[in-house]
């Protein structure tokens, strides 16, 4: 009779332990580790056992591992107990070498203690010791296991082997939905949609496939951005009645975002019954990232107003909003937040701000927020010598080019667009040569597309074209269009109409939907008067049904973003702008300003011309930034296009007239404008 209620005590005590690991309620398994202690429990191995496991689920190692040291007699479940927690905390290492302590006591590892060595392996990306341990299930005759099998799929899939992966799921008599999941998720991160749908419908022939099943196709299909393939999964997801939780809700939203349906994924948003800071987020991220960032910032507030609160990647995509508006007065404020609930410390939230000040013209509170960093990422040294090229300060990215080399900080292969961006931007012609053969020489980075783009850039912002196109020329990889694009760029800034035109052929045949290459070509046309050229460009353009992007310029005055078009009266201040501008003109002309004509792109008379000039998106924005803020201080404007000649010269006169310095951000690279004189020294 004692020894039933003892067994039912026990029992009793590990199916409480049991329930604090599932939910992770660490204080609460302590209260029942004390009274186990007390009662006399602790003595009996299954509690024992139960004890490790709660404390590795509930994160706390160091308390599993002296609870593991005092069994006395450790059987399989102990030993996996222990290498669980140590697995399932991050602790790969200590795993392996439990391992192989067990291997020198007398206890035979079983399929659990394979399942959790092969997660082992796979947080290490430990190939080798991943294809012992196949070798060693194969030795036990344990390979016929499903969940062995599904681990080793996934080990050796996530361990770059694919191959021997797909082999392994292939070879398995029986599969689970854990085993088709794992290897459709396999294809969706390679983006091979193909597949993905093949596995897919075999899958619905053997098992019905789950929630995470769902989540890799749709994860594929947001991966090529295929909208005409996620909308049946969508379908398929209703019809079957499956919840819209917030994990399947936001994997919707991720893919109508990523396939440029920000209806669609508002509307999955709208319909989710639950929504917590991962869909919250997504949704944010999907405005962000499809240019929205007014609606992204917005939802944002929304998200504050009904009490949730973001996380570190809330913060990142919100920031990333700013960043696209250049609305800084906004982007400090979220750096406030981050400071006040602590999420400042976390390295992608700094990086995102270390972009956001560079990106909105702050490039020294950049700087000092990187030098205040303690945890530095090759992404921190990217952003910051990308922000002082972006700004001209090409000696200052190299400057620090040259310090991430003494840190022994590796550099990657952004980190030579940013540095080669920067040389372009400063005219450091030598000095991004050298630079470009040290990618492979020193660093054995292969040069990729955007790579050669930015020394065709480079050669052809300097004047050298015959270079730049003989470079290109001479390429070991095939050019596309962003190549091309750099040299017919450089043939638009030197006036070279007729390589302007052999260049726009060979674009026109790689890329002949982009509206922007017919746009560039026009330009030099018109540039040259050649307006039976211009004519037949815009033709073209019609025929094939496309459209220019039109050009916008963004000013933030007391944290609201404000967007002007050229000609735009819109606005409700729009007499009072116009007024300012017809009162600067005066003043311009005085001052010596002449209207550059050339800038405008239609056949009209040199007074419309003039006229045309002064409703330029940029200068609109200015003077509606002279006339809503302080005597003194700065006009940010951002572009989303490249600033024209006119507009460029013609805020130069202003900034001296006003007294004020303009800074502005267009598509290509930041211009400070002060008292009369640009921080590009005409060179852009």
């Amino acid at each position: 009779m004692q020894e039933a209620v003892v067994k039912s005590s026990s029992v009793t005590m590990i199916s409480l332990l049991s329930a604090c690991g599932q939910l992770g309620a660490l204080e609460q398994g302590r209260w029942i580790h004390d009274y186990i202690t007390r009662s006399g429990f602790e003595s009996d191995i299954s509690v024992q056992n139960s004890l490790v496991t709660m404390y590795g689920k509930c994160g706390n190692v160091d308390a599993a591992r002296q609870n593991f040291e005092k069994i006395m007699e450790k059987d399989v479940v102990s030993w996996n107990a222990m290498i669980a927690a140590y697995a399932q905390n991050g602790c790969a290492e200590e795993a392996l070498s439990l391992f192989d302590q067990m291997q020198f006591s007398l206890v035979k590892p079983d399929k659990t203690t394979m399942v959790n060595m092969l997660s082992a392996c796979t947080q290490l990306g430990a190939l080798q010791q991943g294809i012992w341990i196949h070798d060693y299930v194969i030795d036990r005759g344990l390979e016929m296991d499903v969940s062995v099998a599904n681990s080793l799929v996934s080990m050796f899939a996530k361990c770059g082997s694919i191959e021997i992966a797909c082999q392994i799921f292939d070879k398995m008599a029986k599969k689970d939905v854990v085993s088709w999941t794992a290897m459709i998720d396999i294809h969706a991160q390679r983006g091979q949609i193909y597949e993905v749908f093949m596995l897919f419908h075999q899958m619905q022939l053997e098992v019905h496939p789950n929630s995470v099943t769902l989540m890799s196709i749709l994860s594929a299909c947001a991966h090529v951005g295929s909208m005409q393939q996620g909308k049946p999964i969508h379908g398929y997801i209703i019809k079957t009645g499956f919840d819209l939780d917030s994990n399947l809700g936001s994997a919707l939203i991720d893919m109508y975002s990523k396939s440029e349906s920000l209806e669609g994924a508002h509307q999955v948003f709208d319909e989710m019954s639950r929504r917590d800071v991962v869909s919250w987020t997504a949704m944010i991220a999907g405005y962000a990232q499809n240019g929205h960032a007014n609606e992204a910032l917005m939802l944002f507030n929304q998200m504050q107003l009904v009490g949730m609160e973001p996380d570190t990647v809330t913060m990142v995509n919100v920031l990333l909003a700013c960043t696209h508006l250049g609305a800084l007065q906004h982007g400090k404020w979220l750096h406030n937040y981050t400071i006040r609930n602590g999420l400042e410390s976390d390295v992608s939230v700094s990086n995102s701000l270390l972009a956001m000040y560079a990106k909105c013209g702050s490039i020294e509170i950049a700087r000092h927020l990187f030098d205040r960093m303690v945890n530095r990422d090759v992404v921190s040294w990217n952003t910051i010598i990308s922000g002082y090229g972006m700004h001209g300060h090409g000696e200052d990215a190299l400057a620090l080019f040259s310090q991430m080399q003494e840190m022994d900080v590796v550099p990657n292969s952004i980190t030579f667009i940013s540095v080669l961006s920067a040389c372009s931007h400063a005219g450091l012609v030598s000095e991004g040569c050298h630079h470009f053969d040290c990618m492979y020489r020193v660093y054995c980075i292969s040069p990729g597309l955007k790579h050669y783009a930015c020394m065709v850039d480079l050669l052809g912002r300097a004047g050298l074209l015959v270079e730049a196109h003989s470079f290109i020329q001479k390429m070991p990889i095939q050019p596309d269009a962003g190549v091309w694009g750099a040299l017919l760029g450089a043939c638009r800034i030197h006036g070279n109409v007729d390589l302007g035109e052999c260049i726009a052929k060979q674009l026109l045949e790689i890329e002949s939907e982009d509206a922007g290459h017919y746009v560039l070509v026009s330009n030099i046309y018109a540039a040259a008067g050649r307006w039976d050229d211009v004519s037949r460009m815009r033709t073209l353009m019609k025929k094939r049904e496309l459209k220019k992007t039109p050009g916008y310029s963004f000013i933030e005055v007391n944290h609201r973003t404000h967007a002007f078009v050229v000609g735009d009266r819109s606005h409700p201040q729009s007499v009072q702008i116009y007024a300012l501008l017809e009162n600067l003109a005066r003043h311009m002309e005085v001052a010596g300003y002449v209207p550059d004509t050339k800038f405008v792109l239609h056949d009209v008379e040199e007074e419309i011309k003039e006229d045309l000039l002064y409703s330029h998106s940029e200068k609109l924005a200015i003077a509606f930034g002279l006339i809503n803020t302080s005597p003194g201080t700065p006009i940010r404007i951002t572009k989303n296009l490249r600033v024209c000649g006119d507009c460029h010269n013609a805020t130069k006169f202003i900034c001296k007239i006003v007294g004020r310095d303009i800074i502005v951000r267009d598509a290509y690279r930041f211009h400070h404008f002060t008292n009369g004189m640009c921080s590009c020294g005409d060179y852009w």
